[in-house]
């Protein structure tokens, strides 16, 4: 397989029309490949400048864009960052001209604004869904994003002998990027329930030049073949009434989706495989909620597992909404977990 080219496989997904793998970014959803191209092509040109933009919270890009309502962006990080209206004189005519075309860009008030942003991590650039994130199947990347890499990150300088990954609810592919670059051999499968999620990882996947990657629609693992010596994943866990796909955890004050990941990967490694999951863990009267979920789980599985909370409270605004009026504080926490 050429390098840069993530695979798309064949899955059983009704209604979709693929008959069989084929190498390549096939057009899916409202994204066509011309727009994965001209995405791919800012991408090679904002690392040609050594762009990097640190992603942040929703409300905290709120607070930083209200200081300048009204100007113009005056830095590549100001356009694709902080998703700022800029004057075309910004990119070079050719590179616009490809945006612009397929509609990559759109006119506001005589400027122009991108309908992607993109994050740095390390040395690599993972585009993702512009600001406000507002869409059902909108793809953030953001501060959960950093922890879970560097969480996988420190997995991997312990242990290199794995071979077959999945990265469930992939969203950009920035985990499942990771580790196929630094495992070469290992074959990586993404997957995701958000089409728009698995157009942007096969996009940034292109852009990292990896080989070693599949796409694949998947709930979870069902629509995957096989069993795996690592698993990971970090799965939206909030309580969300728009029912967002990257926000959206489901029942339990936002744990159903991260629990049944938990299950799933449990039935899928192969002895002595391991997983790794990020997510949060809604915390009532003193209890963490999904980690009690866990240990029932676990008590029906010969494993060994470590529980660390990593950031003891995130998204305190979401405290005032009524689905979290008995949890005092939301955990972000990193689950790692070694099949007997």
């Amino acid at each position: 397989m050429p390098a840069g080219q993530a695979r798309w496989c064949k899955e059983s997904h009704p209604g979709w029309e693929r008959k069989s793998c084929r190498v390549g970014l096939t057009a899916m959803g409202n994204q066509s490949s011309d727009f994965r191209r001209a995405v791919t092509a800012l991408l090679e040109y904002l690392s040609r400048q050594r762009y990097g933009f640190v992603t942040v919270t929703p409300s905290t890009h709120a607070r930083v864009v209200a200081r300048r309502r009204g100007k113009a962006a005056k830095t590549l990080r100001d356009a694709f960052g902080w998703n700022m209206p800029f004057d075309k004189d910004l990119l070079p005519p050719n590179l616009f001209a490809m945006l612009h075309a397929d509609e990559v860009v759109r006119r506001t008030d005589g400027l122009w604004l991108s309908n992607v942003r993109v994050a740095s991590l390390d040395s690599h650039l993972f585009v993702h869904s512009a600001y406000p994130t507002q869409e059902e199947d909108a793809v953030f990347f953001g501060p959960d994003t950093y922890r879970f890499a560097s969480a996988v990150q420190r997995r991997l300088r312990t242990d290199q002998s794995i071979t077959r990954v999945a990265d469930i609810d992939c969203g950009t592919g920035a985990a499942g990027i990771l580790i196929a670059q630094s495992n070469p051999e290992a074959d990586v499968l993404l997957s995701d329930i958000n089409k728009r999620a698995l157009q942007f990882a096969a996009t940034n996947a292109a852009a990292a030049n990896v080989a070693n990657v599949s796409i694949h629609y998947s709930d979870i693992l069902a629509q995957l073949p096989g069993d795996f010596d690592f698993i990971v994943a970090n799965p939206p866990y909030m309580v969300d009434v728009a029912q967002r796909a990257y926000r959206y955890g489901g029942a339990s004050q936002g744990t159903e989706l991260s629990l049944r990941i938990l299950e799933a990967a449990l039935e899928r490694l192969i002895p002595n495989g391991s997983g790794l999951i990020y997510t949060g863990a809604p915390v009532a009267a003193g209890k963490d909620i999904f980690r009690a979920g866990a240990e029932s789980i676990f008590s029906r599985h010969r494993a060994t597992w470590t529980y660390d909370e990593i950031d003891r409270d995130v998204f305190g605004e979401e405290l005032d909404q009524p689905a979290y009026l008995n949890v005092e504080r939301i955990a972000a926490v990193v689950l790692e977990f070694r099949k007997g």
